[in-house]
């Protein structure tokens, strides 16, 4: 069986999900729908093909973050205004997925779409709040930088990213 991954929908099986993490699984449960109604965000879930029970999802919207919060060497090469981006607002897998390398697959698609979107509007990188250290340690595997002051919240370039 392959993984789809596809915008959250009514027919998605979301009541079984559990990452381990509290916040995210309510997230999902309860607020995720509502988001993408009010257009606060754009949920992605990944099934297995010919099953719509929630294996893994993250969650897109647009940020704009001050240029004074990005490391010295970033912001001198941009003008002096707030630096359009994309924010990963949460990632998770369920238990049952988790090992398999579904994360990893849910942050390239991440990436992917976000690549896509700024060609159409201007993104200058993806941004990551972590919610603990092992997910900190993952987006930095994935060439994630801590912005200075701010060890939890990560971002990358669009420009680092090989196309």
């Amino acid at each position: 069986m392959g993984l789809i991954i596809e915008p959250l929908d009514k027919q998605h099986d979301r009541a079984a999900f559990s990452c381990g993490v509290a916040e995210l699984d309510s997230y999902l449960k309860h607020r995720g729908g509502q988001d993408v109604r009010r257009r606060i965000a754009r949920v992605f879930v990944c099934t297995e093909d010919g099953s719509d029970v929630v294996r893994g999802f993250y969650t897109l919207s647009a940020l704009s973050i001050d240029l004074s919060s990005l490391p010295e060497d970033q912001a001198r090469k941009l003008p002096r205004h707030p630096v359009p981006c994309a924010l990963i607002g949460r990632l998770a897998v369920d238990r049952s997925a988790q090992g398999r390398g579904l994360g990893r697959l849910l942050l390239a698609d991440a990436t992917q779409r976000t690549l896509g979107a700024s060609e159409q509007v201007a993104i200058h990188a993806l941004v990551v709040e972590a919610k603990n250290e092992a997910a900190r340690r993952f987006y930095q595997a994935y060439g994630f930088l801590s912005l200075p002051g701010h060890p939890m919240r990560l971002f990358l370039p669009l420009s680092s990213i090989p196309i």
